[in-house]
């Protein structure tokens, strides 16, 4: 891994556990705000929001910055953010500094994706981007659990000024490494000619149908675990470890795979994710098995995020209007309404009385789906991304 590519995967990991750390503080936010429950949950609905409309419109604005300053003022914005949170005085000042935070999130990420990638070795890029995302996995598994440690030891707002601090790092870390990648492709509104690519809009629609039901599994998870298999509620925070361990395995693996096999990876990993959900839902009376499968579909779930964000990219650049970053804020911006469509149709499943273990039978479905849409877009030949 070189420097700078490390240098990003510590801002995506800083950045990235700014958005996982919320679910854990909720219940201390609302008593130090005075405010209820749900209204502090609406954080998270904000940051989301923030990431969809947001991300893609930000991206737009900066089209005619280069990378390297970009990169650095939105890690400055990220700073700010951060300790806007831990020193916010009221409700509406914490819900306004979470949607500056979640503005520059996605245009951050896909910036430092289309850096990395475009100073990447020839063949490399899918192992490039599998690096940022271990950024995220470990922001998942170890980032949100110590921010919330942290948060009940010392407050919240510790957690916030935690974050601000490691953010802080990576600024200095990315101004020393990074090179300076002079923007990508067409400028401002002109950008928005990417997505009449139909490799492009395909690309995220795979992103968007292929994750949809990994991520009903994941949100249902704790109800599966606890009233099928029979955990005890205190089991879960490891099983969910467990799950991350297997997605941070799984994310390098498949960006290895999505190097050496581009165009068979993406189909046959989902595929694969596929049958193990269709497992899950067939063994979830069993527990030993349970643990097995939820490493394994962890593992299989993350294996094809290296090979998606890759493929958005090969298409983007080679479209007419070549936007790579645009094309990436876009697709995390399909991954978050796919996150809130799995929320919607996995609550359908239980509201209809079939129970958590049905859920991953209907993952699997629509994980299939997004198999066929991987295959049937390969079709479409896709110009490698070239290397700097």
């Amino acid at each position: 891994m070189s420097r700078s590519v490390f240098a990003l995967m510590v801002c995506v990991f800083g950045v990235t556990t700014g958005e996982f750390v919320i679910a854990g503080l909720l219940p201390d936010i609302a008593a130090g705000l005075a405010v209820p429950i749900p209204a502090a949950g609406l954080l998270v609905t904000a940051y989301a929001l923030g990431m969809i409309v947001g991300g893609p419109l930000l991206t737009i604005w900066t089209a005619s910055a280069s990378r390297k300053p970009l990169l650095a003022v939105l890690l400055v914005v990220a700073v700010v953010g951060n300790l806007a949170s831990a020193f916010a005085p009221s409700y509406p000042v914490l819900f306004a500094a979470r949607i500056a935070t979640a503005l520059v999130t996605a245009t951050f990420f896909a910036s430092a994706l289309v850096v990395a990638t475009s100073t990447a070795p020839a063949g490399k890029q899918a192992s490039t981007v599998a690096m940022l995302a271990l950024g995220m996995n470990l922001a998942m598994i170890l980032g949100a659990p110590i921010g919330t440690v942290i948060g009940g030891a010392y407050g919240w707002r510790a957690t916030f000024l935690a974050i601000a601090v490691w953010c802080v790092l990576g600024l200095l870390l990315v101004l020393r490494t990074v090179p300076d990648v002079p923007r990508a492709g067409s400028g401002g509104f002109a950008q928005l000619g990417v997505l009449r690519s139909r490799g492009v809009l395909l690309a995220i629609a795979v992103t968007a149908v292929g994750n949809a039901g990994l991520l009903a599994v994941f949100t249902y998870l704790a109800p599966l675990l606890v009233d099928v298999s029979g955990f005890a509620p205190g089991a879960v925070p490891l099983l969910l470890l467990a799950y991350g361990v297997g997605a941070t395995v799984g994310n390098l693996a498949g960006g290895r795979l999505a190097d050496l096999a581009p165009r068979i990876a993406q189909p046959a990993l989902l595929a694969a994710l596929a049958v193990a959900l269709v497992a899950l839902w067939a063994v979830s009376a069993n527990r030993p098995a349970t643990v097995g499968l939820v490493v394994l579909v962890g593992a299989l779930g993350f294996a094809v995020v290296p090979g998606m964000q890759t493929r958005v990219l090969a298409a983007a650049s080679s479209a007419v209007e070549a936007a790579p970053t645009l094309a990436i804020a876009v697709n995390a911006s399909a991954y978050q309404l796919a996150a809130a469509f799995a929320g919607w149709f996995g609550g359908l499943v239980l509201a209809a009385g079939w129970g958590a273990a049905a859920i991953a039978l209907v993952a699997a479905a629509v994980t299939l789906a997004g198999a066929a849409l991987s295959t049937a877009g390969r079709a479409t030949s896709e110009s490698p991304l070239p290397a700097r």
